[in-house]
């Protein structure tokens, strides 16, 4: 993208001397200057409209009918009609003309101090700080505040630049460098209106590897993003204890994403009345065929209901495909609000959200009713794979998970964090494969159960999560990146023979996964060796203070 200034025309570039002529105006073409033609056709709208009133009212007084006409009332009532089109076609044109005069001035100006674009590609190679002469007038004007910074994707049409641009315009503001920050090698018009708004780099993070996790007979190798040492290895060895013992079993409960807007009525009865309304089974399926208007992917599963004074939060659930699908399920719910409308014109709607749902919030109605997918994950490890892989014994084990995961979590008021780290797999896996990293909140909810069998020589041990938030199309899951890791679980995009069945195992992976974090982690505070394998692995060795020189 080739950005440069067009140079304002110079009068001594007239070789000829000739004085520049001036821009045509709309009056131009009339016979006379444009105050004599509005004269003229004001005074004659008037004067006849005054004469025909005249004539009108004489024909009434004398029984006249009003449709036969003297050859000078039909004169008058084309003058009226010639007069009318004139004053409402034309009467602004010097209205129009200064707005056209003003534009064209506005747009010379534009473009002799604007931009114009020829589809040249900019060498990767060129460094921030020596800027070509016309990148170092735009970031001038981007700090000056004449170019926004937001808009610098729309008038470049080129998403890299516009990044770069915006990058040295921040630096400069903000006098401080963002030297480390990577800027090459992205493609930043794959996150133009759908991912991030004013990019000015990337953050790497780097990508590991645990597994082969066995997961209802089936191996994946699982993608976890993270900066945090000892969490790829940690969950690697739970991976192994639960290959070697025959792998693990994992069940989805239920798949519904939901939505709760809050509406108002003036008394507590008549949100009573809806309330009744809406969870009235025989209203349920015209409900439906309202809400799944919206997506050819979208069916209503549920509606619930809860009241607070004259305030009605209407939780409603739906599945949603492949997609995570907060968009899906927002525009069903817009869709029944409008048809509510008809019966409850009374209704007011106080947001489409009314935390009810509740999205990207610890809340007690994911861990009691469930959002995304509610899963259970569950694996008998033997006991010589926790004696030799694990490094523990099975009572060790069950005595911990009671008093850490169980109780511990209970005395500290705990909702739905009855497990040892649960968060930290999601996380890795969620940022990996372009997840809603916020919603890590409530899809970490999960409680670690650990109990001894066959006369204590095994140990079974399960997750129960019950609000996994999780999608396959959509967001995130586009960029080259996150689809690679996608591809690798074998789950990227939407799958067309049974639609949502991506999205549901990618959630089994997810609990699978924390089921193997849960499972070492464990093992490793049972055994005293937490403390000693993050020195040993979570540390630097780098000498800061070289590095720093």
């Amino acid at each position: 993208m080739d950005i440069r200034r067009r140079p304002p025309k110079s009068p001594h570039n007239n070789t000829n001397n000739i004085p520049p002529s001036a821009s045509p105006k709309a009056s131009d073409a009339l016979p006379l200057p444009l105050y004599l033609t509005n004269g003229i056709f004001f005074t004659l709208f008037f004067s006849v409209a005054y004469f025909l009133l005249h004539r009108w009212r004489d024909k009434i007084r004398n029984s006249i009918p009003l449709h036969v006409l003297t050859l000078s009332e039909l004169a008058a009532i084309i003058s009226l009609i010639a007069s009318f089109i004139y004053l409402l076609g034309f009467f602004g044109i010097d209205f129009v003309q200064s707005f056209i005069s003003k534009s064209e001035s506005e747009d010379e100006q534009e473009q002799s101090s604007f931009i114009t674009c020829s589809p040249v590609v900019l060498p990767k190679s060129v460094a921030m700080m020596d800027l070509p002469k016309d990148d170092e007038e735009l970031v001038n004007r981007v700090v000056s505040g004449e170019i926004p910074s937001y808009s610098l994707e729309s008038k470049l049409g080129d998403c890299f630049k516009a990044a770069k641009i915006r990058r040295e315009a921040v630096q400069r503001i903000m006098g401080t460098s963002i030297e480390g920050l990577p800027l090459e090698g992205f493609d930043y018009d794959s996150i133009l209106g759908q991912c991030c708004e004013m990019p000015v780099g990337y953050v790497q993070i780097p990508v590991g590897i645990a597994g082969p996790l066995l997961l209802n007979g089936i191996e994946y190798s699982v993608p976890m993003a993270t900066t945090e040492g000892c969490l790829v290895a940690s969950t690697n060895r739970g991976c192994k204890a639960i290959y070697v013992s025959g792998g693990a079993t994992c069940v989805l409960l239920k798949d519904g994403m939901t939505r709760a807007p809050v509406v108002r009525f003036s008394t507590a009865k008549r949100a009573a009345e809806l309330k009744v309304f809406l969870e009235d089974p025989l209203n349920f399926d015209a409900l439906s065929v309202i809400f799944n208007k919206s997506s050819r992917f979208a069916r209503l599963q549920g509606i619930k209901c809860a009241i607070a004074g004259k305030n009605l939060y209407i939780r409603f659930s739906c599945s949603t495909g492949d997609a995570m699908g907060m968009n899906m399920v927002s525009k069903g719910v817009q869709n029944v609000l409008d048809f509510l409308q008809t019966d409850f014109p009374d209704m007011d709607v106080i947001g489409i959200s009314g935390n009810f749902c509740s999205d990207k919030k610890p809340a007690a109605v994911n861990w009691i009713e469930g959002r995304g997918k509610s899963v259970v994950c569950e694996a008998i490890i033997t006991g010589d794979v926790v004696t030799k892989v694990l490094k523990t014994t099975v009572n060790s084990l069950v005595e911990l998970n009671m008093l850490k995961n169980l109780t511990g979590s209970a005395i500290a008021g705990a909702l739905g964090g009855f497990n040892a780290h649960a968060a930290n797999i999601v996380s890795a896996i969620f940022i990996a494969t372009g997840q809603d990293p916020a919603q890590n909140i409530e899809s970490s909810h999960c409680i670690t159960m650990m109990e001894a069998v066959n006369d204590g020589q095994n140990l079974h041990v399960s997750v129960t999560m019950p609000s996994i938030e999780v999608g396959t199309v959509g967001g995130g899951t586009q960029l080259a990146s996150q689809s690679a890791c996608l591809n690798l679980l074998g789950v990227k995009g939407a799958n067309k023979e049974s639609p949502g069945s991506n999205s549901r195992l990618l959630a089994t992976i997810v609990a699978g996964s924390v089921l193997a974090g849960e499972l070492s982690l464990m093992s490793a505070i049972s055994a005293g060796q937490l403390v000693k394998s993050h020195m040993k692995y979570n540390r630097s060795s780098r000498d800061i203070t070289k590095i720093g020189s």
